[in-house]
């Protein structure tokens, strides 16, 4: 048989405690070679909280753990005795292994985690805001676009009784 990635539900905010414990079984067991890797895929986000820029990891699958095995019957039945670990995706009772294209985007996405952190921007076409900050802080205004690439929003504000677009850092604006 050969390696392929299998999906095990866990308790969600158990994820990192269910790949921790399974590492431990295996390495105690001395499988290393039919369990090499397990995974909880996570992004780095940037939000605005309260006003201040945190960078935070998040779970990309929250409640789910991806691992790479060879499926015998002792892998099978210490992934399934662990701790936490619910079951394996699959129907029927039967693990099903993941496709090769959702293999290659699961890994692309860890790969892309530990790049640079993504933007989480919360605003969005037709929010109305308030500019905090800037040459126009104190002025309302609706949300016109968002580039998430950018970390900018467009905003619609009135100057002189006339619409204006400005462009501002998603930082600057909050919402109404």
């Amino acid at each position: 048989m050969a390696m392929q990635w299998y999906v095990l539900r866990v308790a969600s905010g158990q994820e990192d405690r269910v790949r921790r414990s399974l590492e431990a079984r295996v390495k105690a067991k001395g499988m290393e070679e039919g369990i090499p890797r397990i995974l909880v895929p996570t992004e780095t986000v940037t939000e605005m909280k309260s006003g201040r820029k945190r960078t935070v990891k998040r779970k990309i699958y929250p409640g789910y753990v991806i691992v790479e095995l060879e499926m015998t019957e002792n892998a099978w039945f210490l992934v399934r005795e662990t701790p936490g670990v619910g079951d394996f995706i699959g129907s029927h009772g039967k693990p099903e292994p993941m496709s090769e294209d959702e293999v290659e985007k699961l890994l692309g996405q860890v790969d892309r985690a530990t790049e640079k952190p993504k933007l989480k921007i919360e605003f969005a076409k037709g929010d109305a805001v308030k500019i905090k900050d800037g040459p126009f802080e104190n002025y309302d205004g609706v949300i016109d676009e968002v580039d998430t690439k950018k970390g900018a929003v467009k905003v619609i504000i009135t100057v002189f009784n006339r619409p204006t677009s400005v462009e501002l850092g998603y930082w600057q604006v909050e919402t109404i």
